[in-house]
């Protein structure tokens, strides 16, 4: 969407507040010895009490309030009880909810207790990328551009990026044009991002596949080649000069 008057900006920084809020709860929440399935009940509730509904629930009929995936998992992961969480396993929360009409979408990788599997590194490799990403775009860059800066750093730090996810825009529904906003400069993409368009911006940094592949469950997604993958996301306006980070409230980068 693009932000005409202040009421949508307000509708928007409303429904990213209740994301943020949720994202930075379940982080806190989030030990050894939970269920993935308590985890998300628990994102779940602080939704419901904010007035928010689930988005991929909404949208697609998710079995789950938030997406939750652990270790080789990349995204898109079903919350269960019988996935038990352990001292130093990878874990990926992505919560996004409508909230009065509007949508928002944030996520995060983290570690669970101790780093004793070393994952660590790979998870501030893309919470930094992000971040430089995201203060690269205003209105007239190219998307492309934004995908070569996220490939180009993932690349000095030793990983790759996964081609077939990526960001895209938000705000009157959970998936809006720009549908593709890409962690590698996609030459046949041209656009560009818009001033005051709503876009969910997401890093895609893995260990050691370069594309994502759906399990049998038909949600749950792997890579093709193995390894770890580590995502970030922000919501923001995208103005003519630093960004509005509308779900700052997660603390991801603190």
């Amino acid at each position: 969407m693009s932000i005409t008057t202040e009421a949508e900006l307000i509708g928007m920084k409303k429904a990213s507040e209740a994301v943020a809020f949720t994202l930075k709860e379940m982080r806190k929440f989030a030990k050894p010895g939970i269920s993935t399935k308590e985890l998300d009940d628990y994102g779940g509730q602080i939704l419901n009490d904010l007035g928010a509904k689930s988005a991929p629930y909404l949208t697609y009929g998710f079995p789950g309030w938030t997406c939750i995936s652990v270790d080789n998992e990349f995204c898109h992961g079903i919350p269960s009880d019988k996935r038990i969480l352990q001292e130093g396993d990878l874990i990926n929360i992505d919560v996004s909810a409508e909230l009065n009409g509007f949508w928002s979408d944030n996520g995060g990788s983290f570690v669970i207790g101790s780093d004793i599997n070393e994952h660590q590194k790979l998870v501030e490799a893309s919470r930094e990328i992000l971040h430089k990403a995201i203060y690269n775009i205003k209105g007239g860059v190219r998307i492309s551009d934004i995908g070569f800066l996220i490939e180009t750093e993932a690349k000095k730090r030793g990983y790759k990026v996964i081609k077939n996810l990526t960001g895209h825009g938000v705000g009157r529904s959970l998936h809006e044009a720009p549908h593709e906003i890409a962690n590698y400069r996609d030459r046949f993409n041209q656009t560009r991002f818009k001033k005051n368009s709503v876009v969910a911006i997401e890093t895609f940094i893995s260990t050691t596949s370069t594309y994502a592949e759906t399990l049998q469950d038909g949600w749950t997604m792997v890579g093709n080649k193995g390894g770890f993958m580590a995502q970030h996301e922000h919501t923001i306006v995208v103005t003519e000069g630093k960004p509005i980070i509308l779900t700052e409230m997660n603390e991801i980068w603190n």
